[in-house]
């Protein structure tokens, strides 16, 4: 008796193919810890932009000063407190295509027409009191006139000091002004704020002529020979802000050094053994915590000098207590978990406790963390080098330019912009970028 076995077809006795098996099959490829952080980092743009931005700052911190023509203690005295942006005035010169730039200081500097700096003109004739300069340049005459501005911002300084608590003063009051107001009789009153409105919009700074022709209409173009410009002494500004990049990544690389290092290990060793030997390393902490990281920098500067050892020294000395607590808060949640009786049962040393279980668990703690506390680093130091207890002369950081930079504020304001911008703009990306891993690694954010 068959019983019908031969109705079934021997192909569905045929085994199937791996891809047939797999048809039904709902998994998802599993992540380490640190794979499924950085997916979720991804995610984030700002984090991501601002990684970007923190990794192009580094390498440019590095690579730039191999190839870039200035170094940043060289100095040009001649061509000192150039904007990066020059208005200039073409001359119309059969011959040479040159142009001029008039500095604040109403001296005369040759430009080419794309943004080169050629030379300071030295002037043939310089009249301080009638406030006049006039330069020989390819054998025609370059006049420089600001006596008009300077009479006039000289009478607006005393009408102000003379009627400053007042909105109207008596228009023949102002000798140069009353001439671009159409006032002047006795009698009749002005608005003071007027005036300064005249001083800063309708007088120009200074009258220049070349070869008799009064030049009247400048362009702008950007400073080819300083790209940010130049400071006090001639020197580049961009390569300074460079240097200052590097003073502040180096102490900011080594706050998190010290923080992994110290701050983990001692926060961890405290939090393990628990009890009086907790209690007495934690109150070593308070002690250090206690002192202001200036006096820290003072008592070391009178031991050692000042400068970036110092500042490394003192950061060495206090930046790791806040790790610490961190991690020693977490080992105390995690020390009597299965996973760490099961390994002091097994006979694990307590270093391998630490490396192999405990500091693993933690590490998105940890990481977060650290990248908090380099922003607080880099501004630590800036802080620190605009009151005169950072880098020393000639070496930039970005304090340290600030500081150099208040007493021409009003003058020059871009020599304090810039680094003050760096300042700020590396501080918000590496805070934006913290946000975002605390987002990615910390469990309590997730959602």
């Amino acid at each position: 008796m068959n019983h019908g076995l031969e109705q079934i077809s021997p192909e569905l006795w045929e085994p199937l193919e791996l891809i047939e098996k797999d048809f039904e099959k709902i998994e998802k490829p599993s992540l380490t810890f640190l794979q499924d952080g950085w997916r979720r980092l991804k995610k984030n743009k700002t984090a991501m932009v601002s990684m970007v931005f923190v990794l192009i700052l580094i390498l440019g911190a590095i690579l730039i000063p191999s190839f870039w023509p200035y170094s940043y203690e060289e100095q040009t005295l001649t061509l000192s407190n150039v904007p990066p942006i020059l208005k200039i005035y073409p001359l119309a010169d059969e011959v040479n295509n040159i142009c001029v730039y008039i500095t604040e200081g109403y001296d005369a500097i040759e430009v080419t027409p794309d943004g080169e700096l050629v030379q300071l003109l030295q002037p043939d004739y310089k009249d301080i009191i009638s406030r006049k300069s006039v330069y020989d340049l390819n054998g025609k005459e370059l006049a420089i006139d600001y006596s008009l501005y300077t009479q006039a911002k000289k009478e607006y300084s005393a009408l102000e000091k003379k009627y400053g608590g007042m909105e109207l003063i008596p228009a023949d009051a102002a000798v140069y002004l009353s001439n671009y107001f159409g006032g002047g009789a006795e009698g009749e009153m002005v608005s003071l704020a007027e005036t300064k409105k005249i001083l800063e919009e309708k007088i120009d700074k200074c009258t220049i002529t070349y070869d008799g022709a009064k030049l009247t209409q400048p362009k702008s173009v950007h400073n080819k020979t300083f790209v940010l410009g130049s400071d006090s002494l001639g020197r580049d500004l961009f390569i300074r802000v460079v240097y200052g990049a590097r003073v502040s990544l180096t102490v900011g690389i080594f706050a998190a050094l010290v923080n992994f290092i110290i701050g983990v290990f001692y926060g961890c060793f405290a939090g393990y053994k628990g009890g009086n030997v907790d209690t007495v390393m934690m109150r070593i902490v308070d002690v250090i915590d206690s002192v202001p990281m200036t006096l820290y920098v003072i008592l070391i500067m009178v031991l050692i000098g000042s400068g970036m050892k110092s500042i490394i020294i003192a950061l060495g000395l206090t930046y790791w207590v806040r790790m610490a607590r961190i991690v020693r808060g977490q080992v105390l949640s995690l020390k009597n978990s299965e996973f760490v009786l099961a390994a002091r049962t097994l006979g694990a040393s307590t270093g391998r406790i630490f490396v192999k279980h405990l500091i693993p668990n933690m590490m998105g703690t940890i990481m977060v963390a650290i990248a908090m506390q380099i922003p607080n680093a880099i501004f630590t130091e800036a802080f620190l080098s605009f009151i005169g207890l950072g880098v020393s002369a000639p070496m930039a950081s970005w304090g340290t330019l600030c500081n150099d930079a208040l007493a021409s504020i009003y003058v020059y304001p871009y020599q304090l912009l810039i680094p003050a911008a760096a300042i700020s703009i590396t501080i918000l990306a590496l805070n934006l970028f913290s946000d975002g891993l605390r987002d990615a690694f910390d469990p309590k954010q997730r959602k």
